[in-house]
C-alpha cells in the first residue's frame, strides 16, 4: 500500500541501486523488489501525489496529470546495454496528460539513485512544436523567457534538454540575443541538488515544491508557446 504522507525515501545513498547495479538480474530482483516497493516506489508515489496537490494552484491554465511512477524495467529493444532495471527510481508530473512521453511538459521530475536530479519543463519537442518554440523565442515575447529565467540562474537553476545545435538553427541570425535558447531541441529547469540528507525526510518534498514552484513561469510559458 501506498502512504498518504511522504516521510522519506530509505537512505541518502541510494544503496538498493548500488546493489542492482551489480546484480542486473531477475532472480535477484524478484527477492528484492520489495525493498524496491517499500523504500523506493511507494515513497516516490507518494511525494508525487503531495507535489501534485502543493502546485496545482501554480498552474492555473492547465490540468496536472496523475502522479506517474516509471516503470524500473529498461526498454532495451534498441540498446546496446541489455541491463534490464534502470539504477534509480523516477517520477513525474506531467501537464494535462496521463502518459508522460519526453515531448509533454512536467511540472516536476524527480530521480532517485545511483544519480539523483530534478526538474521541470519539456525535455524534446516534436518538429512542429519546436518550430512554435523557435518562433516565439525570436519574437518580442522571447524576452519574456529570458526575463524568468534570469533569476532562476542565479539561483542555481541550470538548463538541459534532449539536444542543442552546435549552431544557429537554418534561418536564424547566429547574433539573435536569445540564439542559444534557439538551439536547444527542449527546455527543462534542472534544479539545485538535494543534500543527501534531505531524501530521508519531508525536507525532501519542501525543497522539491519550492524550486518547482519557481520554475512554474518558465513552465508555463514554454508549454502556452507550443500551444500557439
Amino acid at each position: 500500500m501506498v502512504a498518504t504522507s511522504f516521510t522519506g525515501f530509505a537512505d541518502t545513498k541510494g544503496s538498493f541501486f548500488q546493489a542492482l547495479a551489480k546484480h542486473q538480474d531477475r532472480e535477484w530482483f524478484a527477492a528484492h523488489k520489495a525493498e524496491y516497493e517499500a523504500g523506493w516506489a511507494s515513497p516516490m508515489a507518494t511525494l508525487l501525489a503531495e507535489a501534485r496537490e502543493a502546485l496545482d494552484g501554480e498552474y492555473p491554465d492547465f490540468e496536472l496529470g496523475a502522479p506517474k511512477v516509471f516503470r524500473i524495467h529498461r526498454d532495451v529493444r534498441f540498446s546496446a546495454d541489455k541491463s534490464p532495471y534502470k539504477p534509480h527510481a523516477s517520477g513525474a508530473l506531467s501537464l494535462g496528460h496521463d502518459k508522460v512521453k519526453m515531448d509533454v511538459a512536467v511540472a516536476l521530475y524527480l530521480q532517485v539513485g545511483t544519480e539523483t536530479f530534478a526538474g521541470a519543463g519539456t525535455y524534446g519537442m516534436e518538429a512542429p512544436a519546436l518550430a512554435r518554440f523557435r518562433a516565439v523565442v525570436q519574437s518580442d515575447r522571447g524576452e519574456e523567457l529570458t526575463q524568468l529565467l534570469r533569476p532562476l540562474e542565479k539561483k542555481g537553476f541550470t538548463l538541459e534538454s534532449m539536444g542543442m545545435l552546435k549552431k544557429a538553427p537554418r534561418g536564424v541570425d547566429p547574433g539573435h540575443p536569445r540564439v542559444e535558447l534557439l538551439k536547444r531541441k527542449g527546455l527543462v529547469v534542472v534544479f539545485p541538488a538535494l543534500a543527501p540528507e534531505e531524501l530521508t525526510s519531508r525536507k525532501a518534498l519542501t525543497t522539491l515544491v519550492k524550486h518547482a514552484k519557481a520554475a512554474a513561469p518558465v513552465v508555463r510559458w514554454v508549454a502556452r508557446a507550443v500551444q500557439d
